[in-house]
């Protein structure tokens, strides 16, 4: 008896687990095939002529190989064969060294070295404070300035070499003197001197300077001090937005450079008529008020928007004996 119960028992767990079974199957063969979920193609890379142009020249830590030129406009364009100003010369030290933008024309670092010593003597001071000037293949650059894409512009700081050699530290906390009073209508008294006349009217003097921006109240102060009759090089010192705490110099195209794009000459006359000024005072542009963030964010310089000789100025190989630090 007892062994008919257990091979009955058993063979109801074996019909059970064969009925199991097949109802697992059939349940597996019923079951929807599984469906792959679909993998986003990957976005192609940008290509050089879509991406900011700020992008591609400040990876450039080098200048590039070939003869020097200054192709396109000082807000457009780009710096074939580019040299460093060295960071210290005996009148003057470069600041800001992290940046990397004491490069420029073989003309704009000869006019500093040689201009250098000359503010010296105007001005009484040790020598000058060299700020931005380009990057080593120029281009637009990543912040700071919308010109200096040439090798033609630099910024010179209101402010007495020391008698020391700055150190690293030094030049990327120091900031430049701002010469100009808290209303923006007129010089500081307290730190505005006859000296800061001299550095600017030695600049101006120089011959290959095309162009020295100034803060307007600095040009208005210029005009009431300074004698008329100097249109030369008066009428150089034009005013432009900021520049309180340094003086933009910016030279002429060089002759070697065909495809550096000229400015405008300034206009007759020495700039110091009021309707030449008055813009400059206006309370909209002292003080302008913020307007609203505009919808469709502006379209940064492309490679595609700069002189085509631009990319051959970043696809060539670099200088590799170009520094002088």
């Amino acid at each position: 008896m007892t062994v008919r119960i257990a091979t009955a028992f058993a063979l109801s767990l074996a019909f059970a687990g064969a009925f199991a079974g097949s109802g697992l199957a059939q349940m597996r063969a019923n079951a929807a095939p599984a469906v792959a979920v679909p993998v986003p193609p990957a976005k192609p890379p940008m290509s050089e002529n879509k991406m900011p142009a700020k992008v591609l020249f400040s990876k450039a830590k080098l200048p590039s190989l070939g003869h020097a030129m200054a192709i396109g406009y000082y807000p457009r364009g780009c710096l074939q064969g580019g040299v460093e100003l060295p960071v210290d010369g005996p009148t003057w030290q470069v600041m800001r060294l992290t940046r990397n933008r004491n490069w420029g024309h073989p003309e704009l670092v000869k006019f500093l070295e040689r201009f250098a010593p000359l503010a010296a003597k105007a001005t009484g001071w040790h020598g000058i404070l060299v700020g931005d000037m380009a990057q080593p293949r120029g281009g637009p650059l990543p912040f700071g300035h919308a010109s200096h894409q040439i090798g033609l512009d630099v910024d010179i700081w209101f402010m007495p070499m020391p008698g020391h050699e700055l150190t690293p530290k030094e030049r990327e906390d120091i900031s430049a003197s701002n010469l100009v009073a808290a209303d923006g209508l007129h010089v500081n008294p307290k730190a505005w001197t006859p000296s800061d006349i001299a550095f600017i009217k030695t600049a101006a003097e120089q011959p290959e300077v095309e162009r020295i921006f100034v803060n307007a109240a600095i040009k208005k102060e210029m005009c009431r001090v300074e004698p008329k009759g100097h249109d030369a090089w008066m009428s150089k010192v034009r005013p432009w937005y900021g520049h309180a705490d340094h003086i933009h110099v910016r030279l002429k195209c060089p002759a070697d450079s065909p495809n550096c794009r000229k400015q405008e000459p300034v206009p007759a006359g020495d700039g110091c008529a009021e309707k030449d000024l008055a813009f400059w005072f206006k309370d909209s542009v002292l003080h302008p008020k913020p307007g609203p963030p505009p919808k469709v964010p502006p379209k940064p310089i492309t490679l595609a928007d700069l002189p085509p000789a631009c990319k051959t100025v970043l696809d060539a190989p670099a200088n590799q004996k170009a520094v002088q630090r």
